[in-house]
């Protein structure tokens, strides 16, 4: 119906999670209404994200061998939060309460989905524990995957000589952590709690 290079376009947005047909197309009408300046800009842009990488320290999102996390030397490095995805990263440090450093894991251990402790960013944890660690927060959304990334965390960081602990629930079940609001996650992150009490 549609000329084959729009119809083309559709296809590709279609691709992004969450886009239907018909956001597709909104899209691509959107795009038509722009300056020939503007979509360059864009194309431009989206090329660039193949420079985009994961910190070689924490997994995070970085356009270097480090993120600007790990290259800060003001962040507390006694304290690690390990989140899911970089967008968790993101929600943290919106609400301006932690001062620390972070690990992303890049997924969530998920035997529904295949999904396995080695398949995440787990081994490079447990190198950055160090005598420097004093405390290791679980910040995974808590949904069944989450918790059982949780505990699985928890069972393996014992023997390090850290304080574990979690976010306290002030997090609905089954919610992500880049969809709480800022109150939420300072509330959660103030009534952190160890996973278990053994």
């Amino acid at each position: 119906m549609y000329p084959s290079n729009f119809e083309s376009l559709i296809d590709l947005f279609e691709k992004l999670p969450g886009v239907g047909n018909k956001s597709a197309q909104r899209y691509a009408f959107a795009l038509l209404e722009k300056d020939s300046e503007t979509i360059d800009e864009i194309v431009e842009t989206i090329k660039k994200v193949k420079n985009i990488r994961r910190c070689r320290i924490c997994g995070f999102l970085s356009d270097e061998d480090e993120c600007l996390f790990c290259k800060d030397t003001t962040r507390n490095r006694s304290q690690i939060m390990v989140v899911a995805y970089a967008q968790d990263v993101v929600a943290i440090e919106k609400t301006g309460s932690y001062k620390g450093v972070y690990h992303v894991l890049n997924g969530l251990v998920s035997s529904s989905k295949g999904v396995f402790p080695e398949d995440i960013n787990i081994d490079s944890l447990l190198k950055r524990i160090n005598e420097e660690t004093k405390e290791v927060i679980i910040a995974t959304s808590p949904t069944m995957d989450g918790e059982m990334t949780a505990l699985y965390l928890d069972k393996i960081l014992k023997d390090k000589g850290v304080l574990v602990t979690r976010l306290a629930h002030g997090l609905p079940m089954g919610s992500s952590l880049d969809y709480a609001d800022d109150l939420t996650l300072i509330k959660a992150m103030d009534n952190r709690r160890k996973i278990t009490d053994e």
